[in-house]
Formats: C-alpha cells, sequence, structure tokens
C-alpha cells in the first residue's frame, strides 16, 4: 500500500506546542489589553454572502482579487471573510439599538489567496479593536495607547507610522490626477518604502496619467519638507486643511499622552485599502528584523452606512493586530521568554495514584502535570529544565508514608517541604 504524502495546504501551519504557548501567550496579552480598555468581545461568521465582502465599502479591488470563493448546496455566493471589519461593520448595520459609543475586540481566522512570506499566510488570525461612535481623534489616540501597551507587555519595541488620507487625496486633487485613478496612485505609492521612488515613478506612467500629474508627484517625493506638516499648510485646498486639523488634534493627544517618541508622522504612508476615510497607521518593530507591519488600521466612517444603502455616516476608527506576523517577529527576535505550560511538575516513583491526588489538589491554584510516561528521574528531570518548569515534586513512597512532598524550586534550588494526607 503506498505511503500518504501528507502535507499542508500552502499558505497554512501547524503549530506545534512549543510555538503555540507563544502564539496563546500573545492573544492573551492582547485580549486583556482590550478588556482592559473597555473593549467588548464579538463572535462573527466566518462564512459570508460574497456580496457583503465585494460591497462598494469592503476592502476595495486589490483585496478582492485574493478573497476565497465557494458556494452551497442552494447556490448561493459565498466567501471566507478576509478581514473582521466588514463582518463588524454589518453587525452595526443589522443591530441599530447598539448603545453608542460601542467597542469591541474580536480575534478570528481570516482568508486570503495572496502571497506568502514571513508572518503573512493564506489562513491567519488577526486580533481587532473597533470604537463607533467617536468623531474626535481621541478614539485613534486610545487606540495607538493600546497597541504601545500590548506591545510593552509583549517586549517588544515599536514604532506606530501614522498618516490622514485627506493629506494624500487632496494632494492628487492639487496635482490633477484624475479621479478614476487615485485609489490606484494612493496603492502604488504605499509601496515607496519596499520599491523606492523609481519604481513607484515608472509604475505610475505605466498606469497612464498626464505627465504634469507625475511630474507633480515626483516633485512632492523630492520635497524634503514633505515629512512635516509645515509641508501641506501652503495648501488652501479644504480637503487637506480638514486632514491637517485632524492630524494636529491628534498629536496633541499623543503628546499629552507621552507617547510621541513610538509615533512617527509619514506623510507617504496610504494604506491601499480604500475603505478608510482619514487618520491611518501602521505598526513596525523598530528594529527592523521583520519588514511586514505588526499591525495597522485607521478611520472608516462611510462603511456602516454604505452597507444600510445610505449616505450617513457613522463615526468608526479600528486597529487589527497580525497575531502570526507577531509571533514571527518575536521568534526573529529570539525572545522565548514564554511562560511554562505548566507550573508544578509532579514526578512519581511507584506512586502514580498518589500523585493523581495530589495534582487533584494542587490545580485548585496551579497547572500541574503528573509524569505518567515512566520516565526516569534524571530524564524526567531534563524536562523540566528544558521546559523551563519553575517547580517539580519527586515523590516517592516515603513521602506518601509519612504524609508529605518536597517542593523543589528549579530555578533557585531550594526545597520546602509541604504537608500532605494522601
Amino acid at each position: 500500500m503506498k505511503k500518504m504524502d501528507y502535507k499542508n495546504v500552502r499558505g497554512t501551519q501547524d503549530y506545534l506546542p512549543e510555538q503555540e504557548c507563544i502564539r496563546r501567550n500573545i492573544r492573551r496579552t492582547l485580549e486583556d489589553t482590550f478588556i482592559a480598555y473597555g473593549c467588548k468581545p464579538l463572535e462573527t461568521p466566518i462564512l459570508n454572502y460574497t456580496s457583503l465582502m465585494a460591497s462598494k465599502y469592503a476592502g476595495g479591488a486589490e483585496i478582492l482579487q485574493e478573497m476565497y470563493l465557494l458556494s452551497d448546496r442552494g447556490e448561493r455566493d459565498l466567501s471566507l471573510r478576509y478581514d473582521l471589519t466588514i463582518p463588524f461593520a454589518k453587525v452595526i448595520a443589522m443591530n441599530p439599538t447598539l448603545p453608542m459609543p460601542f467597542k469591541r475586540y474580536e480575534i478570528g481566522k481570516v482568508f486570503r489567496d495572496g502571497p506568502i512570506k514571513a508572518g503573512r499566510f493564506r489562513e491567519f488570525t488577526q486580533c481587532d479593536v473597533d470604537i463607533v461612535g467617536v468623531d474626535s481623534q481621541a478614539a485613534e489616540a486610545e487606540l495607538m495607547m493600546m497597541a504601545i501597551d500590548a506591545f510593552e507587555k509583549l517586549e517588544q519595541d515599536i514604532v506606530i507610522q501614522y498618516n490622514n488620507r485627506k493629506l494624500l487625496v487632496g494632494l492628487l486633487g492639487i496635482f490633477e490626477v484624475d479621479a478614476n485613478f487615485q485609489s490606484q496612485v494612493i496603492l502604488i505609492l504605499d509601496k515607496i518604502e519596499k520599491v523606492g521612488n523609481a519604481a513607484v515613478l515608472a509604475e505610475l506612467k505605466e498606469l497612464g496619467l498626464e505627465e504634469s500629474a507625475i511630474k507633480s508627484i515626483e516633485h512632492f517625493l523630492q520635497d524634503n519638507r514633505k515629512n512635516t506638516l509645515a509641508y501641506f499648510v501652503q495648501y488652501e485646498e479644504p480637503l487637506i486643511q480638514e486632514g491637517l486639523a485632524e492630524v494636529l488634534e491628534l498629536e496633541r493627544y499623543l503628546n499629552m499622552l507621552g507617547i510621541t517618541e513610538s509615533c512617527l508622522f509619514n506623510p507617504l504612508l496610504a494604506r491601499g485599502l480604500e475603505i478608510y476615510t482619514g487618520t491611518i497607521y501602521e505598526i513596525f518593530v523598530r528594529d527592523g528584523r521583520i519588514k511586514s507591519s505588526i499591525g495597522s488600521g485607521g478611520r472608516y466612517d462611510n462603511a456602516i452606512g454604505g452597507l444600510l444603502g445610505g449616505t450617513e455616516k457613522f463615526a468608526t476608527v479600528g486597529i487589527s493586530f497580525g497575531l502570526d506576523v507577531i509571533f514571527t517577529a518575536m521568534m526573529l527576535g529570539k525572545q522565548k521568554n514564554q511562560q511554562a505550560p505548566i507550573d508544578i511538575y509532579i514526578i512519581p516513583i511507584n506512586t502514580i495514584a498518589e500523585s493523581l491526588v495530589l495534582a487533584k489538589v494542587l490545580r485548585k491554584e496551579h497547572r500541574v502535570e503528573v509524569e505518567l510516561s515512566g520516565k526516569k528521574i534524571r530524564k524526567a528531570m531534563d524536562k523540566a529544565n528544558r521546559e523551563n518548569i519553575p517547580f517539580v515534586i519527586v515523590l516517592g513512597e516515603e513521602e506518601v508514608t509519612q504524609g508529605q512532598y518536597i517542593l523543589k524550586n528549579m530555578h533557585t534550588g531550594e526545597s520546602s517541604i509541604k504537608r500532605f494526607v494522601f
């Protein structure tokens, strides 16, 4: 009989216990941070109608090319969700009586049939927070503060790059970029840090822009003042002035929160998704050991009203953390300081039944594993050291007879005697 050649679907991955412990610590840290900020849990379906995920107010043309499509027995067009944002917007649209402002978090799998690279898969986990009902930049500032808090707990030094889409869109209008091309131009500009000015300008020419528009964009890219807000003050374009006011408001909050050293204004940050209407941001590890962003988000005030079929605006801002890319960044940084999977490891010597009884009691306050495979003491101790288990109990017949056990601290080498009736 021919042996089966088992392998994972391309873009998916198994995580063995050591890896999964780290991932769960990341998830737990993020979730605890979300809860500390007053966010409420929400869960949405993985399976959605294609019409929802492909709506005008969804991800935009580029991301729709990566959407997994399928159908059910009723021949309805369905798709797997490619993010948690549009399903969330749908929930708000379907539940108009929810009290505002509404702050939610959701952690779940999403799917994109896109390119694969370090930390980027086709099945991956997003950890999202969204706030509906806050017009001011205080919402953005709180989410950026939340990100800094979470990554401090994960011992990751990060920088948050931020911008405002209104500045970009307003500039493209002044540069006389055809409105039909503006979304594509923003997508191209979003690649500039990866490919450089020359490649971006070449792609803009391939797009078929007017030569005058390309020249204006080139002058902007070469202007050393563009990285400051002062550059945008010169324009009276209402959209630019609106974006400028929002950035200044945001920076006032960031300054009061004392987090400006971790936040960097980047006028070329574009975030390709058309859904965004104002402030946008991306999170990077400061040392650049991984180039991909490990979190991102922004304001999308038109999505919920659009799904309702009207023009009403719902002030909405969100942030998304990529669990898989955070895990990859931590592994590249060799920061494996995750908690041991257990607190106490009991090694029985002809006392399996008594060890199970002791474990039952200790589990009321601790995570406890009993060695059931009959490992010799030396090999069991090797396992405790390898897995960084903090405490070990070697339980023999003599300890059971004396009604006690010895708890050894594996980090300090100290031992203490504990009374116990078996």
